[in-house]
């Protein structure tokens, strides 16, 4: 890993394109009412806060950006179009995605068909007020459209230079092993990302779509690092977080809202799990010894996986932002410490994954062979 400053950066995947391994996440950037609870969280920033962010990002030496289209029904993309204009546009590499329903209106508004692609790149363009997108990124797999369709069109925005490259987010295993081998018996250019869910608290990826990456060359863009907060530190067992100050206190304000986000933030669900607060104390532990934040360490132990090429946060102060970005690099997490953590965090067996690993183990381990090292 190179570093600039104090800010290291990988390669994204087998690209030669390099990131900053701390990936602004714009997910908080503008609001919108009437869509989906995350965009009306009061932690939302308007444009001028969200230009605040992008600056100091860029000041700390980050120059990797993550939208979509569908945060905040383009208001994200537009705030980011407005902030680079000011910008030295090719310092800056921007990512954004599309699959999700733009317009309730309009049945073709939605998946990852040609004429959505099509339609949603030169969208996000407009937004984003550049001519080109460094990474276009499938939001989710869609079971409405053949993936060759899908492939093929990512390929032609590549060829005609609309978009630098492309990749895939929110896949299961097979998924993505069936881009992968379409990509590759085709001949056509390949994806070089998955975007995933990945933390302490969210491991399962772990079992199967990271050792494709890691078989194919596909760098991992990890989100929700700190679990929506859940991985901050700064809440205390039964004391529900307020709706004003969090996302997962104003998620969890209605309990049905935070079903209806889905991404694991119900409160009942951790405030009695002793394994989750067992996490949190080993995770303060460990701050404690090299005098960081816990969420430095939640950040520091995905910088640490081989697979990962950049963690994606979001940040809604300056303040956080410092912050997280502190976990970039000048400073590592030990052996034991990794092991520490790795013992703490709750992960689930499922058969074959269990039974598959165990066989596998670093007796079987080939350094000539792209697969995970266990």
């Amino acid at each position: 890993m190179a570093a600039i400053g104090n800010v290291g950066y990988n390669y994204l995947g087998a690209s030669g394109l390099k990131v900053s391994n701390i990936c602004l996440g714009t997910m908080t950037f503008g609001t919108c009412k009437g869509s989906f609870p995350v965009f009306e969280c009061n932690t939302q920033l308007d444009e001028k806060q969200s230009h605040e962010v992008l600056d100091k990002y860029v000041q700390l030496g980050g120059n990797f950006v993550d939208t979509a289209n569908v945060y905040s029904k383009g208001k994200s993309e537009e705030i980011i179009g407005s902030w680079l204009q000011k910008q030295e546009r090719d310092r800056i590499i921007i990512a954004t995605k599309c699959r999700a329903q733009m317009d309730a209106s309009d049945q073709n508004s939605c998946g990852l068909s040609r004429r959505h692609i099509v339609q949603s790149v030169e969208e996000s363009m407009f937004r984003l007020k550049t001519n080109y997108i460094d990474l276009f990124q499938a939001h989710a797999w869609d079971n409405g459209t053949p993936i060759e369709e899908t492939m093929r069109t990512f390929d032609d925005l590549v060829r005609c230079g609309k978009i630098r490259y492309y990749g895939f987010s929110n896949v299961c295993g097979w998924q993505l092993q069936k881009i992968v081998e379409f990509a590759k018996y085709n001949r056509i250019n390949q994806p070089i990302s998955l975007q995933q869910q990945y933390s302490l608290l969210c491991r399962q990826s772990e079992w199967e779509e990271f050792m494709v990456c890691k078989n194919e060359g596909l760098g991992v863009l990890s989100w929700g690092a700190l679990k929506s907060g859940f991985l901050s530190g700064k809440f205390k067992r039964g004391e529900k977080p307020s709706k004003t100050q969090s996302r997962v206190g104003f998620y969890n304000a209605d309990e049905n809202v935070a079903k209806q986000v889905g991404l694991a933030v119900v409160w009942s669900d951790y405030n009695e799990n002793d394994a989750y607060w067992n996490l949190i104390d080993k995770m303060g532990k460990i701050a404690a010894a090299h005098g960081k934040s816990i969420p430095q360490v939640a950040i520091r132990w995905l910088l640490q996986q081989d697979v990962v090429a950049s963690v994606i946060i979001g940040a809604t102060s300056i303040k956080q932002l410092e912050d997280n970005m502190g976990a970039s690099a000048g400073w590592e997490l030990s052996k034991e410490e990794m092991s520490a953590l790795d013992a703490a965090s709750p992960r689930m067996s499922y058969y074959p994954y269990d039974f598959l690993w165990r066989l596998n183990g670093p007796d079987r381990y080939n350094q000539f062979n792209r697969s995970i090292k266990l």
